[in-house]
């Protein structure tokens, strides 16, 4: 079990300066600031001193930091199994039992929210995974510099924010613009796994997708497919299900 006392560990600010930090300002040759269109908000949920010693004791054994050139999967995890990331694994749950049960594959989490990346840690941890590594950052960053060109197995999207206004749909991530570069980094045989409980959204995935004649959908009525095993349940959706929602499952393969 984690160790809720300091011992040892790096510098307890470690944890608030990276949620100071995961949203870095960008400014234009004069100075302006630079807006960008952002597929998540910071939300102010408070850290707390659990998932804060969780960070700031494993960091350097769990964590991964933005960096301008592609990461050394095989040094970072020390073999040279497939890569799996995971965009947006809110609390981790799902994404450790994951990597627990998959010990062949190798799995990259990228989450902005700092409680979920301590808790994600924290729950590692306990579980003893070895498997597993997170990143607190803007994914399309992470995509777009540290992740090199048909170097991943597969990427998963859980739930994204769904962005449900029309007026905010700009600002979801599964956007023709987001499958063109996802692409480039996915190897021949990787998959996308998508899930939402938003049916609109579900449908802009299926739409956006279908539009790539390199990806495959595996499902047998060419939209979704039945929630697979392989996918733990999280709580948010054992809530989703309780309360009557549905959820649509999209599994496309590059061949």
């Amino acid at each position: 079990m984690l160790d809720t006392q300091s011992q040892e560990q790096l510098p307890t600010t470690f944890a608030d300066q990276k949620r100071k930090t995961v949203e870095s300002a960008e400014f234009t040759a004069d100075g302006r600031y630079k807006r960008k269109v952002r597929s998540f908000v910071l939300r102010t949920g408070r850290l707390s001193d659990y998932q804060k010693n969780a960070m700031n004791q494993n960091w350097a054994i769990f964590g991964l930091d933005y960096q301008p050139q592609p990461f050394d999967f095989k040094r970072i995890y020390g073999n040279e199994n497939p890569v799996i990331l995971e965009i947006g694994f809110g609390m981790g749950s799902s994404l450790v039992e994951m990597a627990a049960q998959n010990p062949d594959k190798n799995y990259l989490g990228i989450e902005v929210h700092t409680p979920g990346v301590g808790a994600c840690i924290a729950y590692a941890v306990e579980k003893g995974v070895t498997n597993l590594r997170v990143i607190c950052h803007d994914a399309t960053e992470i995509l777009r510099d540290s992740i090199a060109d048909q170097s991943l197995g597969g990427l998963q999207l859980f739930f994204p924010d769904p962005w449900h206004k029309a007026r905010h749909h700009k600002r979801r991530i599964v956007q023709p613009h987001f499958i063109d570069h996802l692409l480039t980094k996915l190897q021949a045989g990787a998959f996308i796994h998508m899930a939402t409980d938003w049916q609109d959204y579900a449908e802009q995935m299926l739409t956006v997708l279908q539009q790539y004649p390199q990806l495959r959908n595996t499902s047998a009525s060419n939209d979704y497919i039945p929630r697979p095993d392989f996918r733990p349940l999280t709580k948010f959706e054992q809530r989703g299900q309780r309360l009557g929602h549905g959820v649509w499952d999209l599994y496309f393969i590059k061949p």
